[in-house]
């Protein structure tokens, strides 16, 4: 069964950003992510983290998963 990967926030970023995320703004630890779907602005917080635990992983697969179909983002966030 796959698991989870803990993933930091700079591969967090970078998986994003190749679809489509831009970073607008960073307020402390948190990094703003903006996706801009049919002249909507869609946001996207990250935390500024070395490592992140896997729930909070698991929160930024599934909200990003409403802009990003599942499949494309379970290759980056699942290991085989």
């Amino acid at each position: 069964m796959p698991k989870l990967k803990r993933l930091t926030a700079k591969q967090i970023l970078a998986i994003l950003m190749q679809f489509g995320f831009i970073v607008t703004s960073q307020s402390g630890s948190h990094i703003k992510l903006t996706h801009i779907v049919q002249n909507q602005k869609q946001v996207l917080t990250i935390p500024n983290h070395d490592e992140l635990d896997t729930g909070t992983c698991k929160a930024i697969m599934r909200q990003a998963s409403r802009f990003i179909s599942l499949e494309e983002l379970y290759v980056h966030f699942y290991t085989e």
